[in-house]
This record gives C-alpha cells, sequence and structure tokens, in this order.
C-alpha cells in the first residue's frame, strides 16, 4: 500500500493562485504519495506573478506552473484522479466535468488572493495567508490514513477538513 501514489487536483476558476499553491503545496507535503495537479473553470491563462514569487521564496519548484482548463483532466491519457478539491467558492458551485473513475471529491474554500486590495504588502499577504490555509488543510489530508478508512469515513473526513480549518483560519 505505501507504494500507491495518489492523484489530487485542486481546481479554482482562474487556476493563477490558490489550486496552483494547492499543487505545490501536495507535491511538498505529499511525499511522492500524493501527486498534485491543478486546473480552472475559466484558467486567466497565465499564473499571477505573486504565485511565483512566494512559491519560489519558499523553495518551491514552480516548472509545473501553468494556468490550464480543467476540461485537460477528462480527455483520454488524463491522469486518473482520486481526490477533487475545490479551493474557491466560484467554482464549488459550478458544474464541474465527470471525473473519470470517481473520485473523491470536497470543498476547501479559500478567500482568493488574487482579489485583495490595498498595498503591495497587504496584497503579498493575502497570498501568505492562503498559503497558510491551504497548507494547513494539506497537511491534515495528507496524514489520513487512507488505507483504513471506508468511503464514507473518507469523505466525511475530507468534508470536516474544508469545514473546521475555514472557521478557524
Amino acid at each position: 500500500m505505501s507504494d500507491l501514489t495518489y492523484n489530487v487536483l485542486f481546481l479554482c476558476t482562474g487556476n493563477s493562485a490558490r489550486s496552483i499553491i494547492a499543487e505545490a503545496i501536495v507535491n511538498r507535503v505529499g511525499q511522492g504519495r500524493f501527486k498534485g495537479y491543478s486546473a480552472g473553470s475559466r484558467p486567466t491563462g497565465q499564473v499571477h506573478p505573486y504565485t511565483l514569487d512566494l512559491l519560489k521564496s519558499l523553495n518551491h519548484d514552480i516548472s509545473f506552473a501553468r494556468s490550464k482548463d480543467w476540461q485537460e483532466f477528462t480527455e483520454p491519457g488524463a491522469p486518473k484522479l482520486d481526490f477533487v478539491f475545490t479551493v474557491c467558492d466560484n467554482a464549488a458551485r459550478e458544474a464541474c466535468p465527470v471525473w473519470p473513475g470517481q473520485p473523491m471529491t470536497a470543498h476547501w474554500g479559500v478567500p482568493d488572493p488574487a482579489a485583495a486590495e490595498g498595498s503591495e504588502a497587504e496584497k503579498r499577504f493575502a497570498f501568505s495567508d492562503a498559503y497558510r490555509m491551504l497548507n494547513n488543510r494539506i497537511s491534515i489530508f495528507t496524514s489520513l490514513p487512507l488505507a483504513s478508512l471506508n468511503r464514507l469515513a473518507l469523505q466525511t473526513r475530507l468534508d470536516d477538513i474544508g469545514r473546521e480549518h475555514s472557521e478557524a483560519s
């Protein structure tokens, strides 16, 4: 069971900040047990520069970072997804594609740092705060005893991560 790698897709509308950050985090925190991907329902076509700056400052490899459409993950040859998490409220309300293989899904909403207003420092803080929230949730997720949880118990835990940690964030 330890050789199994779980594919995790993080969805947002623009795929320029939160979902890209989550992809970077799960690829680091997941230590090879999890492979992260990200996509958007209406991708902006570019990753927000503050996202790239933040990830670089935290020593994340950013070579993966590109804004892409979620349809890419429904096409033949796409990775089989085990988990799909929406990280923005807009994507959670949209009609998602039918994911092959019926992955587990949950909503882990995080405020959009790209929509932050104020000084440059305040805007950059919004990106750091989104990173902190996502890192907390992903760390809990990657620590779950997946092999010993049935599907219903796992779904409950995934939903709880989004609920409990949005209130505490």
